[in-house]
């Protein structure tokens, strides 16, 4: 089963490597119906969402659905483990953007697995959760847009129960905020992030953009986290355990395979 939705100011996309059944189907339903209220409770965009009347001073954090103080929590967490790159407040202003696009496909995916759908991906705007494999005795395979080179791809991510997140200035330009100086990070053209959950890998790839060519030192001494990033000026790194998941070197495919 595959599903596409516009959700989020992205695109979710939803491939279940099951045989269709009643429950699958409503589980796929709710996994994107999950999304939609994700998107109803933190969008920045909404003036009406809890956390655009929370950051009004409008409502309080008791007065918000629950999902507001787990998804800060994880916010703060993410802050002390960065020494401050990530944050859930951007220019002093309440937006945890960085945080529940990763969370969001993390739940979403577990609300299939909860249904028998262990060998599913969830793509939410080009970061990825895979679960099983798609095929017995094949992993999954992500691509990596090259962020300097429109159409190629720079590496590919191998692997089962993983996910993949990569923050770049290829699709947005630079959006990402180094938090210490107020200014865009411009160190880092992206930066890829392998972890066990999207939750982590996306929160982590936004502090390591954020945290530039200070990134690479940072990222090898994390556990459960590896990284590959192609700076501004073109050349790349990675972390000692990405090659058990990913390519490197100058030859790639040349378009994404799942």
């Amino acid at each position: 089963m595959r599903h596409v939705e516009h959700v989020m100011g992205t695109v979710f996309s939803f491939d279940v490597r099951h045989e269709p059944s009643g429950e699958l189907r409503a589980a796929l339903a709710a996994a994107v119906g999950l999304v939609h209220r994700v998107d109803e409770v933190f969008s920045t965009y909404r003036a009406d969402s809890p956390v655009s009347r929370l950051g009004r001073g409008e409502i309080t954090l008791a007065e918000c659905p629950d999902e507001v103080a787990e998804v800060l929590a994880l916010c703060e967490e993410a802050a002390a483990v960065s020494s401050g790159y990530f944050t859930g407040a951007p220019g002093g202003r309440l937006d945890p953007s960085g945080m529940v696009k990763g969370w969001a496909v993390e739940r979403a995916s577990a609300v299939l697995r909860a249904a028998g759908a262990t060998r599913h991906c969830v793509n939410g705007g080009g970061d990825v959760r895979v679960s099983g494999e798609p095929e017995p005795g094949r992993p999954w395979r992500v691509g990596v847009a090259h962020p300097c080179r429109p159409g190629e791809l720079v590496t590919v991510v191998s692997g089962r129960d993983l996910a993949v997140a990569t923050s770049g200035t290829a699709e947005r330009g630079p959006h990402i905020v180094n938090p210490r100086t107020d200014a865009p990070a411009t160190g880092l053209a992206s930066v890829t992030v392998v972890a066990e959950t999207l939750t982590r890998a996306d929160a982590m790839a936004t502090a390591a953009f954020a945290m530039g060519e200070a990134a690479c030192g940072w990222a090898e001494r994390q556990t459960g986290l590896e990284a590959f990033a192609v700076t501004a000026s073109g050349a790349m790194w990675w972390t000692a355990g990405f090659p058990r998941y990913g390519l490197v070197g100058a030859a790639q495919p040349s378009k994404p395979m799942l």
